[in-house]
């Protein structure tokens, strides 16, 4: 079965010797999405209204500036429901502002610290950008091979990341590094000798994060002594999600777990149905969406799992035909109501009813969605790997109001200026469009600022064959 993220390279070599081998493997994932199981609904297994504590954040004062603002790790919010409240002059249209040339691939967004976003690419070159100019402040290589977004803590002054190698391009042998935000130079760095592909989050004064042997880790963030482990029964790719004092993640084989923050002890764990197919189970790479008292996550079983966060009873699984990599964003919008928004290799994205599980609208992709979508405002915004290229949906029908040519996997994070979209090995800026322009020239001018970014993004690309969750 291939791997997303770091295995692309892996994965690609050797072609012809494993032909025979890729067409065996594609006839058994065939069967086992063509016999899967129906889909699952309990929707009276607990689920809180949009106003709890559990429900994606409320719509930000104006008053806020970018100065104060933080996007601190993958998912945006502890609970990683990837819903940000912009302004309403962020919608589309949107134009060009600045743009940056990584040169390496871009498979994992930034996260940003007030002024300064911090990147980590798949060369494990870790840079800080002013946001207001796209300027380089300061760039560290912290390894041969990355595949994560860093985490801010803000009280410590630190950018957290994990490694999955220091010498190759092979996962293992890696390292969890901590650099000082202003001048990226390293405070702290420990082996994680099976390597890390998790995006780390920050409780307190903890950090969070998982490795490729399936260990959870707690580590003090000023210092980086380990506090607990928690083993799980397979590898974790994706990052935890922290609410409420509870860590919730899946590992690799198929399991899905809450576990307490403070001390790394078993809340509860609950696995797939991958067994019946003669695997396992299915694997969850997805990094979880916690929102309404429910988890949510995808699943290399083709299908989309909500799990009551109190207990892990299964609440919905609804089948998209594909594999899910892609982690879940969660809305709330306006005349749809508590929506999960997730990609597919189906090549459609789905809004799920966040209670039932079931499918709301699916829209054409044109090709497979690997990477997360984001809500910004009233529209969710997603990537996908064949065209290489961004859409914005309107979040309640689905409809197309924003087209970008970049973009391959997790594609937009943004602050109350901006957005700031992760193409293949591009950032740009988007801003809003003019005001003194038309309708009709606004749209012009985000047409000619797209053909601008077509040309930048054609120096240095790449062919993609992994997958950003």
């Amino acid at each position: 079965m291939p791997r997303p993220g770091s295995s692309r390279r892996l994965l690609w070599r050797g072609l012809g010797a494993a032909a025979v081998l890729l067409a065996i493997a594609g006839g058994a994932v065939a069967y086992v999405l063509a016999h899967a199981p129906g889909n699952v609904s309990h929707p009276n297994v607990q689920f809180t209204a949009p106003n709890a504590q559990t429900a994606p954040a409320t719509r930000p004062r104006p008053r806020r500036a970018v100065d104060s603002f933080q996007w601190p790790w993958y998912g945006f919010n502890a609970g990683r429901t990837r819903f940000f409240a912009a302004p309403a002059a962020l919608a589309p249209p949107l134009r060009v502002g600045w743009r940056f040339f990584d040169g390496a691939l871009l498979e994992f967004p930034p996260v940003i610290l007030h002024r300064t976003m911090f990147v980590l690419d798949d060369d494990c070159a870790a840079r800080a950008i002013d946001v207001t100019n796209g300027r380089v402040l300061w760039m560290r290589k912290v390894g041969t091979l990355c595949a994560a977004s860093p985490a801010i803590s803000a009280r410590a002054g630190l950018v957290l990341m994990p490694v999955l190698s220091v010498a190759g391009h092979s996962p293992g042998g890696g390292r969890f590094v901590a650099l000082l935000a202003r001048s990226g130079r390293i405070a702290w760095s420990v082996p994680v000798a099976p390597g890390s592909e998790s995006s780390p989050i920050v409780g307190g004064g903890s950090v969070y994060y998982g490795d490729q042997s399936g260990t959870l880790v707690a580590r003090d963030v000023r210092s980086g002594r380990q506090e607990w482990s928690f083993q799980a029964g397979g590898s974790i790719k994706g990052g935890p999600a922290l609410v409420h004092g509870v860590l919730y993640f899946g590992d690799y084989a198929g399991r899905a777990y809450a576990v307490r923050a403070s001390d790394g002890r078993l809340i509860w764990s609950v696995g797939t149905d991958g067994a019946r197919f003669g695997f396992a189970s299915g694997q969850f790479y997805a990094t979880p969406a916690v929102a309404y008292g429910r988890v949510y996550m995808g699943n290399t079983d083709g299908r989309v799992y909500s799990f009551g966060a109190r207990t892990g009873a299964l609440a919905w699984a609804t089948s998209t035909g594909a594999y899910v990599y892609s982690s879940a964003a969660v809305a709330d919008p306006a005349g749809l109501g508590p929506t999960v928004y997730v990609g597919s290799y189906s090549g459609y994205l789905y809004a799920f009813n966040a209670r039932s599980g079931q499918i709301r609208w699916s829209h054409p992709a044109g090709g497979r969605i690997s990477g997360a979508a984001t809500v910004v405002g009233d529209v969710v915004y997603y990537s996908d790997l064949a065209t290489k290229t961004t859409t914005g949906l309107d979040a309640a029908t689905g409809k197309v109001v924003f087209s970008f040519p970049d973009g391959a996997f997790t594609p937009i994070v943004a602050d109350y200026h901006a957005l700031y979209l992760d193409g293949y090995n591009h950032i740009y800026q988007l801003l809003p469009a003019r005001r003194e322009a038309s309708s009709a020239g606004a749209r012009r001018g985000a047409g000619q600022a797209g053909a601008g970014a077509a040309r930048a993004r054609a120096h240095g690309r790449r062919q993609s064959t992994g997958a950003g969750g």
